[in-house]
């Protein structure tokens, strides 16, 4: 769409654009001054995910209102903030305006926080043959995928049919993965018997593969040792130090030879940076927009990137920062205080993370930690990993919703949100 947006002019404030409302944009526009600044913030949601728990709306822990806010009612009391459901198509630094789909939205600063996607490292055809985990509606179809399976089980003609249909591939030994395997291996304890008593589920099988030496690599040895021993005793089949070579319905190819026969392959092996076009190819090292520790991207003094898309390599970062969201959020809360403070670059504070530590839960009952100095497991851990997520959640009623499930299923053994929801194609939602 050519043209301008439609956005209230500023007046004598300055405009800073944030393109991505994840944790590092939608912090950041929470922090920045609104005094002094007009915030444009321009998604192609209009609602705040919460990545970390796709996985329990996945698997009919969670419903995805509990884990999503609206954009707009985060910001209903801020006159000097204005939302745009759009998507950026690209960058025109020399006149400082970003390209969108509803037109060009000019800039005083812009913040690049676009977040990341799902790496398929080149073998694009498991794109459209397995399943991601990167957004509220590919949980939703994960979701159905799942159900699904049980639902076509119950028909299968043979028992190598139905070990087929029963068979989850889960590709990537992250935290993701690792808390998936866990919550299927629940789900095949407590759940699903009862859902479906007809069905053998000693059939069922949830086969773990990671490219990795080992589960969870960026947390310490200990955690992965706990990690796969619990999932192993929970009956998950691990295959470490190994990729998938292929996936052609319904066999999967692994590279030390292996041939799993499924129809359920769940790959969330990796992330890659979601690009913008515009930018100078310097600006780019491994798809990532490279930063100094003031966060500008380089070659760009009013051009800004934070979270997952951001590389900042420094002498306490040589290998850049992880992709979580700790980095996002201090990266946003750190470049607010400079602009708040004021414009004037040579006055701003370095970027220095600080880690808090890493969480992951592996199913009811356990989960591993890693605090500084301490490493531990087991159930303190798994309830720390709950009260944290809790916190972390955007939105009070979204808080209590998460907690009234979560205490449920702890006491039920079961949430009823196992709903399969099937689309019906409607022409209101065809691009013209």
């Amino acid at each position: 769409m050519s043209g301008i947006a439609n956005i209230p002019d500023a007046g004598t404030k300055k405009r800073l654009v944030i393109i991505g409302g994840g944790f590092a944009g939608l912090e950041l526009a929470k922090k920045i001054n609104k005094n002094h600044f007009q915030v444009v913030l321009i998604d192609k949601n209009n609602y705040y995910q919460f990545q970390p728990l796709f996985y329990q709306v996945a698997t009919g822990g969670l419903e995805p209102s509990s884990i999503s806010y609206p954009h707009r009612k985060n910001f209903q009391k801020d006159k000097n903030i204005h939302f745009r459901m759009c998507e950026a198509q690209c960058v025109e630094p020399q006149n400082k305006q970003v390209k969108t789909n509803i037109g060009d939205i000019t800039y005083d600063y812009l913040v690049i926080s676009t977040g990341c996607d799902t790496n398929y490292f080149g073998n694009d055809s498991l794109k459209e043959s397995t399943f991601a985990l990167k957004s509220v509606s590919e949980s939703l179809l994960l979701r159905n995928r799942i159900l699904l399976s049980f639902e076509e089980a119950l028909n299968a003609k043979d028992d190598d049919e139905l070990k087929e249909i029963l068979s989850f591939v889960i590709v990537g030994g992250g935290a993701t993965g690792v808390e998936l395997a866990g919550a299927l291996a629940d789900m095949k304890k407590s759940i699903l018997p009862k859902d479906y008593p007809e069905i053998d589920f000693s059939k069922m099988e949830i086969h773990l593969v990671d490219a990795s030496p080992r589960l969870l690599f960026a947390m310490s040895e200990k955690a992965s040792e706990n990690a796969a021993n619990t999932l192993k005793k929970r009956g998950v089949i691990i295959h470490q130090d190994i990729s998938v070579k292929s996936f052609e319905k319904p066999y999967v190819d692994i590279s030390d030879g292996t041939r799993l026969r499924t129809r359920n392959v769940l790959w969330v092996a990796g992330v890659k940076p979601n690009s913008l076009k515009g930018l100078d190819e310097t600006a780019y090292n491994r798809g990532r927009l490279s930063v100094n520790e003031y966060n500008q991207v380089q070659g760009y003094d009013d051009i800004f990137a934070i979270g997952d898309t951001a590389l900042l390599i420094s002498e306490n970062s040589p290998k850049g920062h992880p992709q979580v969201a700790q980095v996002a959020l201090q990266m946003a809360k750190r470049l607010a205080k400079n602009l708040n403070n004021t414009t004037d670059s040579t006055d701003w504070e370095k970027f220095v993370y600080i880690d808090k530590g890493s969480l992951a839960t592996i199913g009811r009952n356990a989960a591993v930690a890693d605090l500084g100095k301490f490493r531990f497991g087991g159930w303190f851990a798994w309830w720390l990993w709950l009260w944290v997520h809790i916190l972390s959640i955007v939105g009070m009623r979204n808080k209590v919703s998460v907690f009234i499930d979560w205490v449920w299923s702890y006491l039920n053994y079961d949430v009823s949100l196992r709903l399969f929801i099937r689309p019906k194609f409607n022409k209101m939602y065809k691009e013209e």
